[in-house]
């Protein structure tokens, strides 16, 4: 393919959702910090109202704002989509995005069911959805159970209850990738973008 035309080729927004659990942000953040497709792709950096951790970086991460701040972005229209998830708000600056998509520069991010679709109705022709698949309920149960250990049972208990209905609308997405093997999912997400980012 000649150069002047992979120019000209639009920029895709590679959505991947999953139930907490399924391994669908070390999947992105691993498609990133690869050699091959690290140039090829960047993350979007969502808006949330929770505190920030310890280790996170301030527009690296998140960008941290104050529920008040977060609400009058969403009544301005600077938020393409939204969720409220464990009493926190979450959503997906307009501005960045589109200024990725003008400078076509492929862009990659982990969004809920309701997000997905959102953003497939507003860039139909450039989005690709990714639904990353537990190896098994149980399996989903034990991973969440680890990496929850300082959680209530409640929080617990209401990520698994999500995450059953999250799986029923597995096959309404693009594609869908069964993570029981870290690497070979990896495989699978990266063979995904090339063919798609070629076309």
């Amino acid at each position: 393919m000649k150069a002047s035309n992979r120019q000209n080729k639009p920029a895709k927004i590679f959505v991947i959702s999953g139930p907490s659990g399924s391994g669908k942000t070390t999947l992105l953040t691993s498609l990133i910090q690869d050699k091959q497709i690290g140039k090829l792709l960047v993350k979007s950096c969502s808006i949330t109202t929770r505190p920030k951790r310890s280790k996170e970086r301030e527009g690296k991460e998140y960008f941290f704002v104050a529920p008040k701040e977060f609400r009058r972005l969403l009544k301005a229209k600077k938020i393409l989509e939204w969720t409220r998830y464990l009493g926190y708000y979450y959503g997906t600056p307009k501005e960045p995005l589109e200024k990725q998509l003008q400078g076509r520069k492929n862009v990659g991010l982990c969004l809920d069911l309701k997000g997905a679709r959102i953003l497939k109705k507003i860039y139909p022709q450039n989005t690709v959805t990714i639904f990353v698949l537990p190896p098994s309920l149980s399996a989903l149960k034990e991973r969440i159970q680890k990496r929850c250990r300082h959680t209530n049972p409640q929080e617990v208990a209401q990520r698994l209850l999500l995450a059953r209905r999250e799986l029923k609308a597995a096959g309404k997405f693009d594609y869908c990738i069964l993570n029981q093997n870290l690497p070979v999912a990896f495989k699978e997400l990266k063979s995904i973008f090339l063919q798609e980012s070629s076309t």
